[in-house]
């Protein structure tokens, strides 16, 4: 439990500032769209795979295990997840927003440690 209370305390800025940092450390270019709020900000993430179409992630909190996850917002035509995203910040202004570019459409979503 002294991990969980730990994680809850991370700020919104402390994450992006890390999974950007493991992405790098992945060779996969990513770049902040939208700087949210740095303490409670929600974060979406967009799979750009570079072919004209995208994902977005969006944390959860999933109420049979009790535990957060990354699940998809939105697929599909790259027009159409930045239009899903915008309407996200148009009810939340604190809300980060990074973008992954990958053709391989890795994202490192389900590795320990950025759930």
């Amino acid at each position: 439990m002294v991990g969980e209370a730990a994680m809850t305390k991370l700020t919104a800025d402390f994450w992006v500032s890390a999974y950007l940092r493991r992405l790098a450390l992945n060779a996969i270019p990513a770049f902040v769209v939208a700087h949210g709020d740095d303490t409670g900000g929600a974060v979406l993430i967009k799979l750009n795979t570079l072919d004209g179409h995208a994902k977005v992630f969006q944390r959860s909190f999933d109420l049979m295990s009790g535990e957060r996850q990354w699940i998809v917002l939105t697929e599909g035509p790259e027009p159409d997840t930045d239009a899903a995203i915008a309407r996200q910040r148009g009810f939340d202004p604190d809300l980060w927003v990074i973008e992954v570019e990958d053709r391989q459409g890795r994202h490192l979503l389900d590795e320990d440690g950025l759930a």
